[in-house]
């Protein structure tokens, strides 16, 4: 059986490829739980084949042998990283030294989740994995998009230095079950806010477009990513583009609330559009999401419901 290490293992996306990952390996999960949640590996804990360490990717010392490395750890949602700003420059810096360091000790295969943030606010639409952005390296935003712009560059540097590749995965919106209630990002807000009958926040004029990939679709395609021959960079996300107020009307739609918009200025570095070209992603592994929109919200607004009790 192989062994994967899955670094940020109790988040979101890493706690649903860990699950995914039992099936066939045995499994390191190492979060330190300033983001993510041990509640959303608990289930797993009793497993033979998985193993949670407490343990901060920027400084722990792993000996055992593994064949995969998954860097996921990241303070990747708005409050966390507006709160945490070095602490998301470190894990996206000396965090990822650590774990390469650790996949080229062990000749392991090494995947690292970027982000679709590193385009910034794109003059390229959709964004194409050969377009560089369009980023402010000292805005708002700059702690998460630049920890992840420089993990790339380190995997770059790497490459060059030693007989090593790493693959790049650029992770677009992705929403379902165990995200945060508070973590600042449209999904959540909007579905907690419909929930508790409260008008749903758009900043903006609500024109501003995104899209929305469940988390099972992302999933898969990290784990076709790490099985595949190819390195990337290599967007995967959802191609169905929705402005904020389409999506807002959506949410409304589907919790059955009559509620009102809640205006407010726009939040400064939010991109104005953000779509990815999945070309590649359709050629170098057959995939695309296959989970429309409306299954994936029903899920993720039936979740909401049972863990917020609404």
């Amino acid at each position: 059986m192989k062994k994967a290490l899955v670094s940020g293992g109790a988040g979101f996306i890493g706690s649903h490829l860990c699950q995914a990952l039992l099936e066939k390996k045995e499994v390191f999960c190492v979060d330190n739980l300033i983001s993510g949640k041990k509640e959303n590996i608990e289930h797993l804990l009793e497993k033979d084949n998985f193993v949670f360490l407490q343990e901060d990717v920027n400084s722990f010392s792993f000996e055992e042998k593994v064949d995969e490395v998954f860097h996921l750890a990241s303070l990747a949602s708005p409050v966390d990283y507006y709160s945490n700003p070095v602490e998301t420059m470190l894990v996206g810096s000396v965090g990822t030294k650590n774990l390469l360091d650790l996949a080229v000790k062990n000749k392991a295969k090494f995947l690292f989740t970027s982000t679709s943030e590193i385009y910034g606010d794109p003059l390229e639409h959709p964004q194409k994995e050969s377009y560089w952005g369009n980023v402010n390296p000292i805005g708002e935003r700059s702690c998460y998009d630049e920890s992840k712009r420089f993990s790339e560059a380190l995997i770059k540097a790497y490459e060059k230095k030693f007989s090593f590749k790493g693959k790049i995965v650029r992770i677009f919106n992705t929403y379902g079950p165990k995200m945060k209630a508070d973590d600042g990002r449209v999904v959540p807000n909007f579905i907690i806010q419909a929930l508790k009958n409260k008008p749903l926040t758009v900043y903006g004029s609500g024109k501003q477009t995104r899209s929305f990939c469940f988390i099972s679709d992302m999933v898969f395609g990290l784990q076709k990513t790490m099985d595949s021959s190819f390195f990337g960079p290599i967007n995967l996300g959802s191609p169905q583009e929705y402005t904020i107020l389409e999506f807002a009307e959506k949410v409304k739609e589907l919790t059955g609330k009559n509620i009102s918009f809640d205006f407010k200025p726009a939040l400064k570095d939010d991109p104005k559009q953000r779509k990815p070209d999945i070309s590649l992603a359709k050629k170098q592994l057959s995939w695309k999401p296959r989970v429309f929109l409306e299954e994936g919200l029903n899920l993720t607004i039936d979740y909401f419901k049972k863990t917020q009790k609404l």
